[in-house]
């Protein structure tokens, strides 16, 4: 297979609420993309675990190193000889927030909603923490915090992959279209946005926005998604997709259960859209 050409899958799933049954949930599908032909198998956001519920998480979440979804995916990539991309997992920041807090009684530790890239020997070779945190009040009353339990990251990420550059970023990031032209810019030619988008979000937006994302940067953007109804009472939108840098959907889920979606990507596509509309090198310098 020529480097130009890339056999890509994207995992959509149902993550329970705790890491180990994450795992079992995920494990089936990694094999059925893997046995498929994938070369690079994308998992959503919140891969680890679903849970909102703040006691609960307390008890599951951990630190990189011991989280026994992340450890299994390793061990797969490196059984399987594949790249994997853990869209985004749950883990503990490391960084105990009620030493900077100016309140008597401090503020919990908060976590890190972050991405990990796994090579073909189960190592860990990018990471990136979700910039933009989803606090927003949803047209079906429902109301979200991310910030109340997760530190956000300061530091765009464009990984280095055997098919060229990948930008890094996380759901809500998709709404802040600077972050991927910067990624573009960097020498991403594609861009991952696994994501745990709500049902109202979802039907309105997630189409529009990563199309519009891949027309904007001239990069591939691969969306892989959660859906369905979780432990924790959330209800995610599915509907994984893959766009090429036309803006056209080459690959899509039209529904919310857990699934493969594959898709192959040629990576000439990249040139041809740039080449057409060369807007990343038409930014000009303004006032307002």
């Amino acid at each position: 297979m020529s480097a130009d050409i890339l056999n890509v899958a994207l995992i959509q799933t149902r993550t329970p609420a705790h890491p180990a049954e994450a795992l079992e949930h995920a494990r089936p599908l990694l094999m059925q993309a893997a046995s498929n032909g994938a070369q690079f198998i994308l998992l959503p956001e919140c891969a680890n675990l679903m849970e909102a519920r703040k006691e609960q998480k307390a008890l599951v979440v951990t630190g990189e190193d011991e989280d026994v979804f992340i450890r299994g995916v390793r061990d797969l990539a490196k059984q399987m000889r594949v790249e994997i991309l853990i869209g985004s997992a749950i883990v503990t920041s490391g960084v105990d927030e009620r030493e900077h807090s100016s309140s008597d009684s401090g503020s919990p530790m908060r976590n890190v909603n972050r991405t990990l890239l796994i090579n073909t020997h189960g190592d860990i070779v990018a990471r990136y923490d979700k910039i933009h945190l989803f606090d927003a009040d949803t047209p079906d009353g429902k109301v979200y915090r991310e910030s109340a339990s997760v530190k956000p990251g300061e530091q765009a990420v464009m990984a280095t992959t055997p098919w060229g550059g990948l930008g890094l970023s996380i759901c809500y990031d998709v709404r802040f279209a600077h972050l991927y032209r910067t990624l573009a810019k960097a020498g991403a030619n594609m861009i991952a946005v696994p994501a745990a988008f709500t049902v109202p979000t979802g039907r309105a937006h997630w189409e529009v926005l990563l199309r519009t994302r891949a027309i904007e940067t001239g990069c591939f953007v691969l969306a892989p998604a959660q859906g369905g109804s979780h432990a924790d009472g959330r209800v995610t939108y599915g509907h994984s997709l893959v766009v090429n840098p036309w803006g056209e959907i080459i690959a899509r889920l039209d529904h919310d259960r857990p699934a493969v979606l594959e898709a192959q990507l040629d990576f000439g596509e990249v040139a041809a859209a740039r080449q057409a509309l060369p807007s990343l090198r038409h930014d000009r310098d303004f006032s307002v």
